[in-house]
C-alpha cells in the first residue's frame, strides 16, 4: 500500500537517463510503476540508476524511506497507462513520437488520469494533439538526478485543465520534490532558456580557444554556482545593489550589457573541428572516472549541499525538511599550558546548523562526534602523533552516553576529560559536554579504549613513553572526586 493517498501505481513511458530517475524517485517513495520501453536493455540501465538512487536517498533523508514500491516492465504503452492514477511520459525529444505514445496511452487512460511530460522544450498544445482528453496533460519538467534534485516545472497547454496542473503539483511534492508553476507556454520553459545562454557561450569561448572545458565549468562551480543553488541570480543581484537594492545595481552595471561581453545571439557553427574539441577536453576532465563512479560523486556533492541548506530552512533545504517531516508523519507513524589537577578541556565547537535534526536539537549522534574528538585530544595529548598512528592506536571498545540538556545551532560547547584508570592496553576516560555561556553539562559519556597494533591487527601494549604520560596524569586525575555518572549501567535510576 502506497504511503501517498490516492497515488499507489503510476506508469511511465520511457526507461532512458530521466525515465529511470522518475522510476527511482516513485519507488523509494512506496509508489509502484509500471514502465514501458522498447530498449531490451532498458531493466539493466533502469536497475543501475535505482542502486544508485539507493544509496543517495538513504543518504538525504533522515527518516527512513517507506517500504519500496514494485517495478514493472510492460509491453505497451496502454499496458503502462493501464490500473494507475498517474502517467509520466519521458521518451526521447521528438514531437511525433511522444505524440504516438500519448495517443495510445491516453486512449485507455480514465479521463482522471492526469499525464505529464518531462519534455525540456517541446511545447505541450502540440503534444496534446490526438490525445484523449488532451485537457489532462501538462508539461512536469524535471532535472537530472530527477530522484534527487527538487525543480520540476509545471507548464499547461492550450488545452490544460486548471485541476490537470493541481494534480500535477500535488503528486510531485508528495514524492519530495518542488513544482513551479510557469504561466505562460514558452520553447524551452525558463531554467532550460537559462542554462541554454550559458551552454552557447560556453560553446563559442571554445570555439574560439578562450577556455576550456574545465575552465569553464570551474568559473562556475567555485563561483557563481554556490550562490545560485540558494538565491538564484536577480536576488544576489539586488544584494549587490547595497541599501538601494535593483535601481542601483541596475545604474551601476546595466550599461555592461551593451558591451560585447558574450555573442548569445548567436551559435557557433557545430563543425567537426569544434565537436572534436569539445569531446577531448570533457573527456580529459573526466580522467578516466566512469559514468556510474561520476553519478555517485555528483550524487554525495548534491548531498552535502541540500543536507547544508536543511539546516538553515533556505532553498532546497526547505524543501528538504518539509519533505522529511512528511516521511516522519508517513512512519506515523602532557601539554603543560592545561591544569592537570582538573579535568582537561581538550575540545570546543559551535554547534553548526547541519549538526540540528528535525526537533530543533543537536542530533544525538553529533554528542558522541564530540566526545569522539574529545577522546582524539587525549590521545594527542599522551602522545599518540602522527608518526605514532602509523603503527598504533587506541580504539574505543565500550561507551556510555548520558544526556542532560538539549544543545542547539549555534551554542558554544566545550568538552572535558577526566582520566579514571589505565593500565598497559586499556584507557579508561570520562567526558563532559558544557554550555560555554553558563557551564551546564549537556551530556557525558564514559568510554574503555584498547591500545591495538594496527599493523598486526591485534592488541598490543602502549609505548613506555605513552605510559609514563599516562601515569603522570593519573597522579593528578587520582585526586579527582568520581563523576557522579561514572560506571552508570542502562537505566539506572537518578540521583
Amino acid at each position: 500500500m502506497s504511503p501517498i493517498p490516492g497515488l499507489h501505481t503510476v506508469g511511465l513511458l520511457g526507461g532512458g537517463v530521466i525515465g529511470g530517475g522518475w522510476a527511482a524517485r516513485f519507488l523509494l517513495n512506496g509508489v509502484d510503476v509500471k514502465m514501458y520501453d522498447p530498449d531490451p536493455e532498458a531493466p539493466r540501465k533502469v536497475g543501475e540508476v535505482m542502486a544508485n538512487a539507493r544509496r543517495a536517498m538513504t543518504k538525504l533523508y533522515q527518516p527512513a524511506l517507506p517500504p519500496e514500491g514494485t517495478l514493472t516492465f510492460v509491453d505497451s504503452p496502454e499496458e503502462a497507462a493501464t490500473d494507475v492514477q498517474f502517467v509520466q511520459e519521458s521518451a526521447p525529444e521528438r514531437m511525433e513520437l511522444k505524440q504516438m505514445l500519448l495517443r495510445r496511452a491516453s486512449a485507455v487512460a480514465p479521463a482522471d488520469v492526469v499525464f505529464g511530460s518531462s519534455t525540456s522544450g517541446l511545447l505541450p498544445s502540440m503534444m496534446q494533439e490526438g490525445m484523449t482528453h488532451p485537457e489532462r496533460l501538462v508539461v512536469g519538467h524535471p532535472f537530472n538526478p530527477v530522484y534527487l534534485m527538487p525543480l520540476v516545472e509545471i507548464c499547461g497547454g492550450a488545452l490544460t485543465s486548471q485541476a490537470t496542473k493541481d494534480r500535477a503539483f500535488d503528486v510531485y511534492t508528495a514524492i519530495g520534490m518542488r513544482p513551479l508553476h510557469l504561466d505562460v507556454e514558452i520553447d524551452g520553459f525558463v531554467a532550460d532558456r537559462r542554462m541554454e545562454a550559458l551552454w552557447r557561450e560556453a560553446l563559442w569561448m571554445i570555439n574560439d580557444g578562450v577556455a576550456t572545458a574545465q575552465q569553464i565549468d570551474d568559473a562556475i562551480r567555485f563561483g557563481p554556482g554556490l550562490r545560485w543553488s540558494f538565491m538564484g541570480t536577480l536576488l544576489i543581484y539586488r544584494i549587490a545593489g547595497g541599501e538601494a537594492g535593483m535601481r542601483h545595481f541596475m545604474a551601476q552595471f546595466g550599461p555592461s550589457l551593451q558591451w560585447p561581453w558574450s555573442k548569445l545571439t548567436d551559435v557557433p557553427e557545430l563543425t567537426d573541428e569544434l565537436l572534436d574539441t569539445l569531446v577531448g577536453q570533457s573527456d580529459a576532465q573526466a580522467a578516466g572516472v566512469g559514468l556510474r563512479e561520476l553519478e555517485a560523486l555528483r550524487d554525495d556533492c548534491l548531498i552535502s549541499v541540500m543536507k547544508g541548506l536543511r539546516g538553515v530552512g533556505y532553498g532546497a533545504g526547505e524543501v528538504l525538511e518539509q519533505f522529511e517531516r512528511q516521511l516522519f508523519s508517513r512512519a506515523v507513524q602532557p601539554d603543560v599550558t592545561h591544569d592537570l589537577d582538573q579535568p582537561l578541556r581538550l575540545y570546543e565547537v559551535t554547534v553548526p546548523d547541519e549538526w540540528v535534526d528535525y526537533n530543533g536539537h543537536m542530533n544525538d549522534s553529533r554528542f558522541f562526534q564530540v566526545t569522539s574528538e574529545a577522546g582524539d585530544r587525549i590521545m594527542r595529548f599522551i602522545g599518540v602523533d602522527d608518526e605514532y598512528l602509523t603503527h598504533s592506536s587506541y580504539y574505543t571498545v565500550e561507551s556510555h552516553m548520558n544526556f542532560g540538556a538539549q544543545a542547539m545551532a549555534g551554542d558554544r560547547l566545550y568538552a572535558t576529560v577526566q582520566l579514571l584508570s589505565h593500565d598497559t592496553k586499556r584507557l579508561h576516560h570520562f567526558t563532559s559536554i558544557h554550555r560555554a555561556d553558563d557551564d551546564a553539562v549537556v551530556a557525558t559519556a564514559e568510554h574503555l579504549m584498547l591500545h591495538v597494533d594496527t599493523v598486526a591487527g591485534k592488541s598490543s601494549p602502549a609505548s613506555a613513553e605513552l605510559l609514563a604520560n599516562l601515569d603522570r596524569l593519573a597522579a593528578h586525575h587520582s585526586q579527582l572526586p568520581k563523576p557522579a555518572h561514572a560506571g552508570r549501567f542502562v537505566g539506572q535510576p537518578r540521583a
